[in-house]
């Protein structure tokens, strides 16, 4: 060595700004070997072991495991595939800690109990396949064994809830909120309920596939009459909900059906009452927001308001 610049651990340390401890530990693991020692047996490190260990000081601060970084000083795995691999996994972990930061805010703003607090944390850790999973078994259940329209049932299943890599609070409190009501027992009987009223109605020669334009077209018109009746706070009874009711009675009369048969409407009234509960409305209005599409505004109202003016004309 000589004629060659040479460093002990301590020259080392203050070279690097390295702990003596950490020096002598990367030396003891193989990762820096000592270019020579002293008659006493100190070991010693050229400029070659200086830029070795500024390199392996490196990829340390950059979160790279030992084995890697021993993988990379031998040549067995080239820095860049390294760096890929610690990309993925440090994109998960940032996925993670985002997640618990959103629980996190949601259990501040809800002001949650121990329960909620593990239920929220186990239903927010789910991943997309899981999630799509949950609502996959829902539709499952609510529908199996019965006849319902198949186009309804695979537009309904195809709405699925996807959650952002940063959801804001508001999006997870709305996941949280979507798997309780479709893991809730009285909702499922509830959609089951409308999934076989679908198969009655269907067996009976209606079309109870998924709305066209103009059928969507048709029902907005009627909410928006309801609804702005509703707003001047008209009563369902009175004329103008009489003359709603005769539209959409005579709209939806099939062949042989009287549109002004007291029973006909009773009959109308029921239908409608299946297929507006608020709590499948809300399955709507939480999927938008966790997707970040546009709101949905509540319908209820104005439902009952036309179910209120079909009753009334049933007598």
């Amino acid at each position: 060595m000589e004629g060659k610049a040479v460093f002990s651990i301590g020259e080392l340390a203050r070279r690097t700004g390295l702990p003596v401890k950490t020096i002598r530990f990367y030396s003891d693991e193989g990762l820096l070997p000592p270019t020579a020692r002293t008659p006493s047996g100190y070991r010693l490190y050229d400029t070659t072991a200086l830029a070795r260990l500024e390199f392996v000081r490196t990829l340390r601060e950059l979160g790279i495991g030992l084995s890697d970084v021993d993988s990379a000083l031998t040549g067995t795995a080239t820095v860049p595939a390294l760096a890929q691999r610690h990309v993925e996994a440090l994109d998960e972990q940032i996925r993670r800690l985002r997640l618990r930061r959103s629980v996190l805010r949601a259990v501040a703003k809800r002001k949650s109990g121990p329960d909620e607090v593990k239920l929220m944390n186990k239903l927010a850790s789910m991943s997309d396949e899981e999630r799509s999973r949950l609502i996959d078994e829902f539709w499952d259940e609510v529908s199996t064994g019965i006849d319902v329209d198949a186009a309804l049932i695979d537009w309904m299943r195809s709405a699925k809830p996807t959650l952002p890599d940063d959801p804001a609070p508001e999006q997870l409190e709305a996941w949280i909120e979507l798997a309780e009501l479709v893991r809730d027992k009285e909702f499922r009987a509830l959609v089951r309920n409308m999934s076989q009223a679908n198969a009655e109605r269907r067996a009976a020669g209606e079309d109870m596939g998924p709305p066209d334009a103009s059928q969507q077209e048709q029902w907005a018109a009627w909410r928006e009459h309801a609804q702005s009746e509703l707003d001047r706070g008209t009563s369902p009874d009175s004329p103008e909900g009489k003359v709603l009711a005769g539209r959409i009675a005579s709209a939806l009369a099939r062949d042989g059906q009287n549109p002004d048969d007291p029973a006909y409407r009773a009959e109308l009234a029921e239908q409608f009452a299946t297929f507006s509960d608020p709590r499948a409305e809300r399955y709507w209005q939480l999927l938008a927001v966790i997707n970040g599409w546009p709101p949905v505004p509540t319908q209820h109202p104005a439902a009952q308001w036309m179910i209120g003016a079909l009753r009334a004309t049933a007598g």
